[in-house]
């Protein structure tokens, strides 16, 4: 996850998800704000090695993974996870909207 920024009219956050795959075909976000479905949210390569997809979300919490060519990868820049009913583990994170 790189980065989150807010937006007052629609009282959602853009957040930015990345993940470096340089050999991968094809990555896909998924997570619980999309109903854990790959075709919501496929990745686009966003330079040579990294793949990156954004989603406007409202505050809560949120579980996510990649997807990257059939294989199920949590995501390196984010240390925060759960345990999913797989046995493995999820990662997680929080909107919280900015009040200015």
């Amino acid at each position: 996850m790189l980065k989150k920024k807010s937006s007052e009219k629609t009282n959602r956050e853009k957040v930015v998800f990345a993940i470096e795959a340089a050999d991968a075909k094809e990555v896909y976000l998924l997570g619980d704000f999309n109903d854990w479905n790959p075709k919501k949210h496929p990745m686009k390569r966003g330079g040579t090695n990294k793949w990156v997809a954004s989603v406007n979300l409202p505050r809560g919490q949120y579980e996510y993974k990649f997807l990257v060519d059939g294989q199920w990868v949590e995501d390196p820049l984010n240390d925060q996870v759960c345990r999913n009913c797989f046995g493995t583990h999820n990662n997680v994170f929080n909107v919280s909207l900015k009040v200015t």
